[in-house]
């Protein structure tokens, strides 16, 4: 229950300086520098000169240290004009390298950059990949020279999906590129010591000593923070149990690390008493647990949830020794203004508001009362239900899913992880660094005991609301799902503490706009160089293509597919269609057939497949709510070419139509155009990306489309859309929208009026940092 009482100052100084902060990251566009300027010596003259505007102050020093920050790692970024050349760098790694099938990624500190034999002023941060086998010779804090090919941070834009370009400005990623394969690539030295280093030591450590390498990785996941051996299942796993916090190190190991400083402190005074007569105690006890969570956070690589921790560890101590008592809520609020001053961008991560949020409401609505295991036991199953409820608001926003089976999962989980294999895992890790033979036994068990746990959440995360997918959040209805959260954990005398569960409503039951019977929708997604579009009728939904799947595991029908279609509110799909077999077309549709597993399947090469499908062929056709649906091409399953075979839809409503063409080329086009009848106006999908081979002028000039939408990726190797394809597009006055440019493009067919309405998803909720 929420305690009462007055909030510190601490407190309103850290809840002004967040509005300040935050109100920058809704703008479209930074002010410019002489604003910027403008604005803080202002705020600190009205912090002078006017206390009683002392927040509004605070506020306002808030809004310009986030806009000067913003605007600075704007600036860093790698200028355009310099995008898609190669350069010779020299710098260091400044991570651990994560290996997967088809390359190793690294951060690297750009020192000097040399183009064209001339040297650039540009440094920077980049997030490299190196296509070659000799990138396994990489180690943290190793300086290489390095032929790159570098561009500016940039990420799909789509329906719930993750925001790159945001996220490359929190973590202050400058650039992203790959290696070229070139003989002058060569290491140039050893740093002579970095906490990197030390990691990726006690990482090896742990996969040499570990023969199951899933519970190797889990383990250097629990110790050193290092995630590269988790691939997508485990983390759906744990998206499912809501246990993502434990397996990247939470706050909460950081907290038991300093309860084992304090009990370390605690032996040593009472195997030399007289130590007390010199140094207090309590204040050793304090800077004991500091000193072992700051190495504890340093080797876990300083993620926001073991800072946040660690700021307030540092308040406590803080209070020991200065014999001040601060109070939880005091310590929160300093440890949020500490983590603000030095980086503002903070907030843009999900990490931040989870961390602090979840910790906020235990610290507000736990009250521990007595002592004892029962007392534990009671604080540890009311906190996992306060967890829960309060998280849920925010996890739907950030992540698009929530977890119902959380609460039960984490209240297993927590004490098993956090008391039981964290410690033994941390004990292993101490062996290795004092007696590595030793470490061997001590890492096996808690091998062992991450196996046991893990086997639990795989079977917990099959049961029914593991996975609860909403539609995209509103901001109103994720604020006043969090004030409901916290009207629930009132104090009991509050009245009508229940009615909190009503301001959930927005946030469970969104109002749906859908199509009226013969209306449409469509969507391409932002899927890169590939292709995938989604159509909905008012009860019916339709997918044409999925996006490629990588070597690396990254697939794009599991990353943006079904995540935009669970952020569209729509949790089932008739139809899966996917033209041809081509890989940037068919890559994802295992991922969403397994997803989707009633929807009917049709495929323009079914024995390219990797799952069962029928084959498409022109003359099929059905009607959803009004809608026609209409398969044009192939004739037969015996086209010339593989791109020929592709599945031609052209979805008719009462008000417009819409042509998916998926790769045909000039050959398929010609037999189209040749039974193509005139209508209502047509929004065509730009057939093969807009490839030189395809979009021929009689295609166009017959179709006649009002709107071309393409999809390709920004600055991809083929040069799609091609300049003369364009060129075409525009001599017959057709508009032409590019999902590399627009992100995914959403096309509404009214029911009433022959028209349509384009909505480009980049340009829907502009942010400062999205290109």
């Amino acid at each position: 229950m929420l305690r009462s009482g007055k909030w510190p100052s601490a407190v309103s100084t850290a809840i002004a300086l967040i509005a300040g902060i935050l109100s920058v990251q809704w703008l479209p566009v930074l002010p410019p520098l002489w604003a910027i300027l403008f604005f803080a010596p202002c705020a600190l003259g009205l912090i002078w000169r006017a206390p009683s505007w002392r927040w509004f102050a605070i506020a306002l020093l808030g809004f310009a240290w986030a806009a000067w920050r913003g605007s600075a790692g704007m600036e860093a970024r790698l200028p355009r004009v310099w995008e898609g050349q190669d350069f010779v760098a020299l710098g260091q790694v400044v991570s651990l390298p994560e290996t997967k099938a088809d390359a190793t990624s690294f951060l690297f500190r750009i020192e000097e950059a040399t183009l064209d034999g001339k040297t650039i002023s540009w440094r920077g941060l980049a997030h490299i990949s190196w296509y070659d086998a000799r990138a396994i010779e990489l180690t943290p804090c190793s300086r290489w020279q390095l032929i790159v090919r570098l561009r500016r941070p940039r990420g799909l834009i789509d329906p719930g999906g993750a925001d790159g370009e945001r996220s490359a400005l929190a973590h202050g990623i400058d650039a992203v590129g790959y290696v070229r394969d070139d003989a002058a690539n060569r290491r140039l030295s050893n740093a002579f010591f970095c906490i990197d280093q030390l990691r990726a030591y006690l990482a090896h450590g742990i996969q040499t000593r570990v023969s199951d390498a899933h519970d190797a990785a889990l383990l250097r996941a629990f110790t050193v923070g290092d995630t590269g051996g988790l691939n997508e299942n485990d983390w759906d796993v744990a998206r499912a149990n809501g246990v993502s916090h434990l397996i990247a190190i939470s706050g909460f190991h950081v907290g038991v690390a300093a309860l084992f400083g304090v009990l370390l402190c605690a032996m040593t005074y009472w195997l030399r008493p007289s130590l007390a007569l010199r140094w207090p105690k309590v204040q050793a006890q304090a800077l004991s647990a500091l000193i072992v969570a700051f190495g504890y956070a340093a080797i876990a690589g300083f993620g926001m949830p073991t800072v946040r921790t660690v700021l307030m560890i540092a308040a406590v101590a803080l209070s020991k020794c200065s014999r001040r008592a601060f109070s939880p809520v005091h310590a929160l609020a300093l440890a949020l203004v500490a983590i603000l001053i030095v980086d503002p961008l903070a907030v843009l991560e999900a990490g931040f508001w989870l961390s602090f949020v979840g910790v906020g409401f235990l610290v507000l609505c736990l009250e521990t009362q007595g002592r004892g295991v029962r007392a534990f036991l009671r604080d540890l199953t009311l906190g996992q239900l306060v967890m829960t409820v309060a998280l849920l608001p925010l996890t739907q926003s950030f992540f698009g899913e929530a977890s119902l089976v959380g609460a039960l999962s984490n209240l297993l989980a927590v004490p098993i992880v956090s008391f039981v294999i964290v410690p033994c895992a941390l004990m292993g890790v101490l062996l290795l660094l004092i007696c590595p033979p030793l470490a061997t036994p001590v890492l096996q068990l808690a091998a062992w005991l991450t196996h046991m746990q893990w086997w639990v959440l795989e079977r917990t995360a099959t049961w029914p609301g593991a996975h609860w997918f909403l539609p995209e959040v509103k901001l109103v209805a994720l604020i006043l799902a969090i004030v409901g959260a916290a009207w629930l954990f009132m104090p009991r005398g509050v009245l009508l503490r229940a009615l909190g569960v009503l301001l959930f409503l927005p946030l469970i039951w969104p109002v749906r706009q859908q199509p009226d019977i013969g209306a449409f929708q469509a969507w391409m997604l932002d899927v890169g160089q590939g292709l995938s579009m989604v159509v909905r009728t008012r009860d019916h939904v339709l997918v044409y293509d999925t996006g490629a799947l990588y070597p690396s595991g990254f697939d794009l029908g599991e990353a943006v597919v079904i995540p935009s279609l669970h952020a569209l509110g729509m949790n089932r799909v008739d139809v899966l269609m996917i033209s041809h077999g081509d890989n940037d077309h068919a890559g994802g549709a295992p991922a969403v057939a397994k997803a989707f597993p009633a929807a009917k399947r049709y495929a323009g090469e079914p024995q390219r497949m990797s799952i069962p499908m029928d084959q498409c062929l022109a003359g099929q056709h059905w009607e959803w709510d009004g809608v026609h649906f209409e398969v044009l091409s192939p004739a037969t399953s015996a086209a010339s070419t593989d791109n020929d075979r592709s599945c031609v839809l052209l979805v008719t409503g009462t008000g417009g139509r819409l042509l998916l063409t998926g790769d045909i080329d000039s050959d398929a086009e010609s037999r189209i155009a040749r039974q193509w009848q005139s209508g209502l106006p047509l929004v065509l999908q730009v057939p093969h990306h807009g490839s030189r081979t395809s979009s021929s002028s009689d295609f166009i000039a017959t179709t006649r489309p009002e709107l071309a939408v393409v999809s390709t990726g920004w600055l991809n190797r083929f040069g799609h859309p091609r300049p003369e394809v364009l060129q075409r597009y525009a001599s017959a006055g057709v508009p032409v929208l590019n999902t590399a440019l627009e992100g995914a493009i959403q096309i509404d067919f009214p029911a009433r009026t022959a028209t349509y309405t384009a909505i480009r998803w980049r340009q829907r909720e502009r942010r400062y940092w999205r290109e």
